[in-house]
């Protein structure tokens, strides 16, 4: 056992996820935690601040030398950022953290120690080694997680192509590209689809020959001419909301990983 490490770690207590409800922000409880994790991970008022520095592309003030005038640089820079800004240094005190580390332990305490406050505090982005990526719900990290891979281990790189890009729309900042998300998580369906049905049909026509039990087929149908609507012929003044995004890659993602495991393709 750890002798260093504290309590809550020893004995297993955390508290319950929060609802997730901030997204496009980076409260204090945001900066505060990402400004004290590169410190507790071994980062130093300078190396702090050139990193902030770096991201921000800000001149370090010549006037501040010692460590306390430049600690109070930090955390002025910090709270003055665009809070998209906010999780771009988080990313960038990763790779710092872990600059002359031979242990290989600063970086995963860091991404280990961020995830647990987004988790606290209901933020909706999560740290994937060293990279920020949209948090959604525990439905969504169950469908996705491990998506992309079965779908590369079955055969269809292209769907799991198509899946990456639909994480990385979801997860854009300062806003998330929803109708991207929605684009990208169908054509990774529909990729599978016809792999399976072994035609180059679209995927409304090919879900009736799939075998779905009712009503689910029903139920991708319409979650066909959902995307359809929302993802390829946009209304003025009817932009998708994340949420609607959040559910699109989820079945997306599950259906898909559904019909390459009830085809024998994957395990």
């Amino acid at each position: 056992m750890d002798k260093l490490s504290p309590f809550s770690d020893r004995f297993g207590f955390r508290p319950p996820d929060a609802e997730i409800t901030i997204r496009e922000d980076a409260p204090d409880v945001v900066r505060d935690g990402v400004l004290m994790l590169g410190y507790a991970c071994g980062l130093g008022p300078d190396r702090m601040r050139d990193a902030v520095c770096e991201v921000l592309l800000r001149r370090p003030d010549p006037n501040n030398w010692s460590p306390g005038n430049v600690e109070n640089e930090v955390s002025q820079l910090i709270d003055g950022a665009p809070w998209y800004r906010v999780y771009d240094i988080a990313e960038r005190l990763y790779h710092a953290v872990g600059e002359g580390d031979y242990t290989d332990s600063r970086r995963p305490e860091f991404e280990r120690r961020l995830n647990l406050l987004f988790h606290e505090h209901g933020v909706g982005w999560q740290m994937k080694a060293g990279v920020i990526v949209a948090r959604g719900s525990e439905p969504f990290e169950l469908a996705t997680g491990d998506a992309a891979q079965i779908m590369r281990d079955a055969g269809t790189p292209t769907a799991a192509n198509e899946l990456h890009e639909a994480l990385k729309d979801i997860s854009r900042r300062p806003a998330a590209d929803v109708t991207g998300a929605i684009q990208h998580a169908m054509a990774a369906l529909e990729c599978v689809a016809r792999e399976i049905d072994g035609s180059t049909d679209t995927l409304g026509k090919i879900i009736g020959r799939l075998s779905f039990p009712p009503p689910l087929d029903t139920a991708l149908h319409k979650l066909w001419g959902f995307a359809s609507e929302q993802g390829r012929h946009i209304q003025e003044g009817r932009e998708p909301r994340f949420e609607e995004a959040e559910l699109v890659v989820t079945v997306a993602s599950a259906v898909s990983v559904y019909l390459l495991r009830a085809s024998g393709r994957a395990r």
